[in-house]
Formats: structure tokens, C-alpha cells, sequence
């Protein structure tokens, strides 16, 4: 069984722990053991987290669930193109997958309810691929 962890951004905490729900029930569907779920404060401390898990021998991947909100100016975007693009680098460091859960960035608040579910199961199924 392969073992994964997931990073979760507490800064939408309530939005967050229902995609960790539904990222738990999709884990457990694809016969996946999720062996460490790691909160950090948001999406600028994922990258952090999933390198020190990644290192780990135990961990075969991981998966990152947060939200980057549009905001007035274009800090959200420029944080999230970073904090995607560090994701990305970090699969090819560690050559393990880390599904991506993060909805944004630029997520207006009425498109996250419906987002929750689809990115936190697709996060899953997406590393699950490359397992």
C-alpha cells in the first residue's frame, strides 16, 4: 500500500477540513494510506511542508489542500504562480507526485463551495496516477 501525506492550509480551516474529508474517502477508495496530514498557516508554507515530508523514505507522495482567494491587488496571484510553480519543482527534486488541491488562485468566495470536493478528490487521483 502505497503512503502519502497531505498538507492542508489553515487559513480557510473550515473549507479545508472538507476537502480533507473527501480526500480521506478518495485515499481510502484507491488503496491509499495517508500517514501524516500536516496543517501550516497557508499556501506560502505548502512548499515547506511537502519538501520535509518528501524526503521522508516512509512517503511515496503527497497532496496539498488550500485556497488563494482573488484579492483587491495582485498579491494572490503572484503568491499562488509561485507557491504552483514550487509544488511543481518539488516533484522533480524528490521525483515523487503531489497532487494538487489548491482552488486559485483568484477564487472569487462564490466559486469555492462548489470546488471543495472535485479539487480535493481530482489531488488524489492526480498523484494516485503516478504512483
Amino acid at each position: 500500500m502505497n503512503k502519502i501525506a497531505v498538507v492542508c492550509g489553515s487559513f480557510h480551516q473550515s473549507e479545508i477540513k472538507r476537502m480533507l474529508e473527501y480526500a480521506q474517502a478518495s485515499a481510502s477508495n484507491l488503496g491509499l494510506e495517508i500517514v501524516e496530514i500536516i496543517w501550516v498557516a497557508g499556501s506560502m508554507e505548502i512548499p515547506l511542508a511537502l519538501d520535509c515530508l518528501l524526503a521522508s523514505e516512509e512517503i511515496d507522495g503527497a497532496a496539498c489542500l488550500s485556497i488563494i482567494e482573488k484579492g483587491e491587488t495582485g498579491h494572490g496571484a503572484a503568491m499562488g504562480n509561485a507557491v504552483i510553480k514550487t509544488i511543481l519543482e518539488l516533484q522533480l527534486v524528490h521525483d515523487k507526485p503531489i497532487g494538487l488541491g489548491i482552488i486559485g488562485p483568484g477564487a472569487e468566495p462564490y466559486q469555492i463551495e462548489a470546488r471543495l470536493e472535485p479539487h480535493a478528490r481530482a489531488s488524489i487521483e492526480a498523484l494516485t496516477a503516478l504512483l
